[in-house]
């Protein structure tokens, strides 16, 4: 009897320990998928209320033109008065040395009108453009072509990076032509969109603004 006691008292002790065993703890799911590489976010409004963006390149017979385009995202009217501060980087990041010319008279004719001050309403935008010629005309001067591009709203101004759907292939000319900012009166989003191949050779570039 008394061993009968004791098996029943040792096996209601077990029963006990195994109650206060912790469970074990639960296996976590797969873990999340981590953002695509190379994946960039959309352009966002910057803290002054704009946002800057490249509109392609229009091609024809060695002369390019890029179009610029500057919302007033924010929530305030936003003053641009003169030419937006242009500059540009190798595919290492580097700077690249170039005489930025306002209006494009020694490149070309047609991007010159003269800097207005401009109002933009929140919604409103404003239109500018890139000149240059890829032209390699001294064998002695390496060619140059932007990878990375940065553009300011005027100088003193802080400047947005811009992407590129090309290089800016200056040749060796150093040059690059900037017109003034243009009100513009339609969304570029709902306009044809820049050409980016050679037109015929009498042909000039399609003038972004």
């Amino acid at each position: 009897m008394r061993r009968a006691t004791a098996r029943i008292g040792l096996l209601a002790g077990a029963a006990l320990l195994a109650g206060c065993t912790p469970a074990p703890a639960p296996v976590d799911g797969p873990p999340s998928a981590p953002p695509r590489p190379g994946a960039e976010p959309a352009a966002t409004c910057s803290p002054e209320g704009i946002r800057i963006t490249g509109l392609g390149v229009s091609a024809a017979m060695g002369l390019r033109a890029m179009g610029l385009d500057l919302v007033n995202c924010g929530d305030r009217p936003y003053e641009l008065r003169g030419y937006p501060a242009v500059a540009l980087r190798d595919a290492d990041g580097d700077a690249i040395a170039v005489r930025i010319i306002p209006g494009a008279a020694p490149i070309t004719a047609g991007f010159d009108h003269p800097p207005t001050r401009i109002v933009l309403a929140p919604g409103e935008r404003a239109g500018a453009a890139l000149i240059w010629r890829n032209l390699v005309t001294d064998p002695t001067v390496v060619a140059t072509a932007g990878a990375e591009l940065d553009v300011a709203p005027s100088t003193g101004r802080p400047a947005y990076p811009v992407e590129l759907d090309g290089p800016i292939d200056l040749g060796n000319t150093g040059r690059l032509g900037v017109s003034a900012w243009k009100r513009r009166d339609a969304d570029p989003a709902t306009q044809a969109p820049p050409r980016s191949d050679p037109p015929a050779p009498s042909t000039s570039p399609v003038n972004p603004l």
